[in-house]
């Protein structure tokens, strides 16, 4: 048995099961929330990341863009806890930690969301941000069934639309006369990107659409083998995955493509032995392999098409030779780079392994067992880089103001053959070690249930000063009188290789109740409620953060050598340089410290409605902070890091699930709102002149800018107010409020605008289904609110900077003269324009939204026709849309995505097959 079999016990006093039982309800006193499995495979996902965002009490989960195969969700349990990038959750398969970028939706029986003190307890340093458990499918006594299912997903590019070369030239001699420059077109320049006359010449490349094609597609296999005997119980899955990406005319070499592609299979077996009447034995083994191409050099392809403006160059000259520009290289052609650079290659390799051996002691004292448990992780990335180089040349026109243009041209670059450089990119290895003993006794109207467990976990990855060792000494109990007054006590002794000598050992206590007021005599008749339940815990958990960026010598000083030599004459210079005291070691260093209540109520109402509230605080102290803001410069060196900072955070967490039936029909209702709330109350923040600028007070990732108060009219405009410093303004440029009221503007005026840009303080959703004589419809809607971005994408938001492209939405919303009432954002400028780039009110944007998550339309074929073929049991056919809706703030991009990689909304087929 291992850790997570234990919390079973705690939850279930039995064996699992794939859905909550009677005792789990009553029986538990933590803050649990389950997604199913079969909910997690609804979006025909990637992994099951991809498959649990948008569900589950508790848990925040925020979709991701880019390539497919980089596409994985972030997690937090109940927002944001702490300063600094440690944010995230635990994340667990089977109790393990682990990657789960190659775990398939249909491998899992549940995923727990253990948000609580209480729940997380025995997982020491590492479950203080909550844990999200993922349980892999086991074997069925006296069963055995087979299942195939096949999906087939397109998806559909929402592509950003960037400006055609005739307005691009008009809005860089529009900029240009902003800046106070000379055009840079001429008018018949001007004509011919207009009518396209010289296309060699003046080109007119949508190079959007020529890169990137509209629709993509993924296959997904699932093979199941499950079933066993009395003894023996048995899981096997293969998963196979194939995505084409949305590269346009990837084929166009013979022996190879260029396309961003993705394939994985995964192996997974589960074996659950009952070795003797008291020896249980079970084997965990899951292997995969994945590998991921794109177009030569790794080329990021979006951050081109960003970048290169429509008139830049053509795609090729008229020999066919690839094209660049004297501003744009050749290198930055995104066709040429997608078809003519060959291509680049990643394989991921990954084995996790598992064994449990558990022994009924019994014979010694009834309700005693011990068991022992070994895991082994093994994750390495090769990659293969067969990337080539291409000519490409560079035409240099001039349209005089009459005759034809003339040019001249040159070559740049070399034909290479295709490169053939391999090896290990990164790797990681993991041993988890772990053994205890169980009691276990009722006894009347009591029952009493304790471990005793002892675990160690070696991380080594790939690097060097990453090797972590972990400890955890475990004893907790559980208590219950007459199913009704329930108790837990967890006393965890950790230990860390992270943390300084002194302070790598630490101790947590934690402990939580519950009444189970339905069990009492004077509620236990009334028809109207099912459960009942009180909760409560409070519990100290300890972490083993890393100060700054994952800095292992904080504790012992460290010394630096610069590049200066001692001026002893050219026979005396060092060959070292001079040595320095680098930054101040810490004086007396501790580790972070977590102190957590929560209260809940757990409902059943008419064997329907099912209700959970909770509301939660926590106080983390201790953290991490740089102490540079405690010191001035007359320290003279790098201040230290120091256990000084403080969060509080509190929130709030309903959930409901409605179920009735209406003759023929079933139908399913329900939903959950989380509200999680983070403020800073100390982070050595240094001295401020103003109170606007004090950030100490506000929320964890809290948006901070400039107050826009509209655009400048004229001269006489910028003549009356007060100076802006960041740079010379002039009409059309954005207009500040002077928040601390000194007569100038620059960065002494910002403040606190919006709300976090991290993780939305809101997040909810709520599914609908109905089922009806084998058709069923299931929908899920998802949303965020208190949620906000500083828009800074290149060309979309900040244009022209360089010579980059422009957006037609910044164009057909800039300032000029003539709209200057309606306009969104300042006027164009071919500089970078260093007033309007900061960050402020203009470009900060509301991210609050409502999505179609997914939608599910399936069909059960009926029994009779069935028993006509013999050979299958069930055939399930579906039909899914995967975020098809968004309602939000943003004109374009998603709020989820507003950078230069977008989403998709796709279309799922499907047909599940069950022998």
């Amino acid at each position: 048995m291992n850790k997570i079999y234990f919390l079973i016990l705690l939850i279930t006093l039995g064996t699992m099961s794939t859905t909550r039982s009677w005792s789990q309800e009553q029986e538990t006193t933590a803050a649990i929330s389950v997604i199913e499995g079969e909910t997690a495979s609804r979006r025909s996902p990637k992994n099951i990341g991809g498959g649990v965002l948008g569900h589950g009490l508790g848990l925040v989960s925020l979709q991701s863009a880019g390539r497919y195969a980089s596409q994985n969700p972030t997690f937090y349990v109940r927002g944001l806890q702490t300063l600094g990038s440690a944010n995230q959750p635990l994340i667990l398969v089977d109790g393990i930690e682990r990657d789960i970028t190659s775990l398939s939706a249909e491998e899992v029986e549940q995923v727990q969301i253990l948000k609580d003190a209480a729940a997380t307890a025995i997982y020491g340093y590492k479950g203080v941000n909550g844990v999200i458990n993922i349980l892999t499918k086991h074997g069925q006594s006296e069963t055995k069934s087979i299942r195939f299912s096949y999906d087939h997903v397109l998806q559909k590019l929402d592509k950003p639309r960037m400006v055609d070369a005739y307005t691009y030239a008009s809005a860089i001699n529009e900029a240009r006369i902003n800046d106070g420059l000379s055009p840079r077109y001429n008018s018949r320049e001007l004509e011919a990107f207009s009518s396209g006359s010289y296309p060699y010449l003046y080109p007119n490349v949508n190079w959007m659409d020529e890169t990137f094609r509209d629709w993509a597609h993924t296959n997904r296999y699932d093979l199941e083998f499950r079933g066993g005997s009395k003894t023996f119980r048995y899981f096997a899955l293969m998963n196979l995955i194939s995505d084409r990406g949305f590269i346009n005319n990837s084929d166009m070499n013979e022996g190879y493509s260029t396309q961003d592609k993705y394939s994985r299979g995964n192996l997974r077996m589960n074996f659950d032995i009952d070795l003797t009447p008291t020896i249980f034995v079970g084997v965990n083994v899951s292997a995969s392999l994945a590998e991921t191409s794109r177009p030569g050099s790794a080329a990021d392809l979006w951050d081109i098409v960003y970048t290169v403006p429509s008139a830049a160059f053509p795609i090729a000259d008229e020999t066919g030779t690839w094209a660049g520009s004297d501003t744009w290289a050749g290198t930055l052609n995104p066709v040429a780079q997608a078809q003519g650079a060959a291509y680049y290659r990643n394989h991921t390799r990954s084995l996790f392994s598992d064994i449990t051996v558990r022994k009924n002691l019994e014979s010694i004292t009834p309700g005693l067992s011990a068991w022992i448990r070994v895991g082994y992780d093994n994750i390495a990335n090769i990659y293969e880089d067969h990337s080539r180089t291409y000519v490409y040349t560079v035409t240099s026109p001039t349209f005089p103001d009459s005759g034809e243009p003339t040019y001249t041209r040159k070559s740049y670059g070399a034909e290479s053959s295709m490169g053939s450089d391999a090896r290990v990119n990164t790797f990681a290895r993991r041993l988890h070690l772990e053994g205890g003993a169980d009691y276990r006794r009722t006894w009347q109207n009591h029952a009493l249930h304790g471990r005793l467990m002892w675990d160690y976990e070696y991380e080594d990855p790939e690097g060097i000063n990453n090797t972590l060792y972990r400890q955890n000494v475990v004893l907790q109990t559980h208590y219950g009188y007459a199913d009704r007054y329930l108790a837990d006590l967890a006393l965890v002794e950790s230990g860390s290789s992270r943390l300084a000598p002194g302070t790598k050992w630490s101790f947590s206590p934690t402990a939580s109740v519950a009444w189970v007021m339905s069990k009492e005599s004077w509620l236990a008749e009334n028809p109207w409620i099912g459960l009942l339940k009180l909760r409560a815990s409070a519990g100290i958990q300890n972490a083993d953060f890393l100060p700054g960026d994952g800095v292992w010598t904080y504790y012992a000083q460290q010394y630096q050598t610069s590049g200066t030599t001692y001026p002893f004459g050219s026979g005396w210079t060092s060959e070292f340089g001079t040595t320095q005291l680098g930054q101040l070691a810490t004086a007396d260093p501790s580790h972070e410290v977590a102190y957590k209540v929560n209260a809940g109520i757990d409902a059943r109402i008419k064997d329907a409605l099912d209700i959970t509230v909770d509301v939660f605080g926590q106080q983390r102290k201790n953290i991490w902070v740089d102490a540079s803001g405690k010191y001035s410069s007359v320290l003279g060196n790098a201040a230290p890091y120091e256990n000084a900072g403080r969060v509080d955070s509190w929130g709030i967490e309903v959930g409901a699930d409605w179920t009735h039936q209406f003759g023929y029909v079933r139908f399913n209702i329900g939903g959950n709102f989380n509200f999680n709330r983070s403020e800073i109350v100390e982070q050595l923040e240094e001295p401020r002149l103003y109170p606007n600028l004090v950030q100490t007070g506000h929320r964890v990732g809290q948006v901070y800018g400039l107050k826009a108060i509209g655009f400048f009219a004229d001269e006489a405009d910028i003549a009356n107010s007060p100076t802006q410093n960041f740079s010379s303004v002039r009409p059309g440029d954005i207009k500040y409020a002077d928040i601390n009221s000194d007569g100038v503007i620059d960065a002494n005026d910002k403040e606190a605008i919006g709300y976090g840009s991290i993780a939305p303080e809101i997040y909810y959703n709520m599914h609908i289904g109905a089922e009806w004589k084998g058709w069923s419809l299931f929908m899920n809607w998802q949303g965020a609110g208190h949620y906000s971005a500083i828009l800074n994408t290149k060309s979309m938001y900040y244009p022209l900077v360089s010579g980059t492209t422009l957006s037609e939405h910044y164009y057909e919303n800039r300032w000029t003269p003539e709209r200057a009432a309606d306009a969104l954002y300042p006027r164009l400028s071919s500089q970078s324009n260093a007033n309007n780039y900061q960050a402020n009110t203009v470009f900060l944007a509301d991210r609050s939204y409502l999505k179609l998550r997914e939608v599910e339309l399936s069909y059960d074929l009926p029994e009779r026709l069935l028993d006509k073929l013999k050979f299958v049991s069930g055939i399930r056919l579906y039909a899914r849309g995967i975020d098809l809706l968004s309602f939000d703030h943003l004109e374009v991009g998603d709020p989820e995505a507003y950078g230069i990689y977008p989403l998709s909304r796709n279309l799922a087929f499907g047909a599940k097959l069950t022998f």
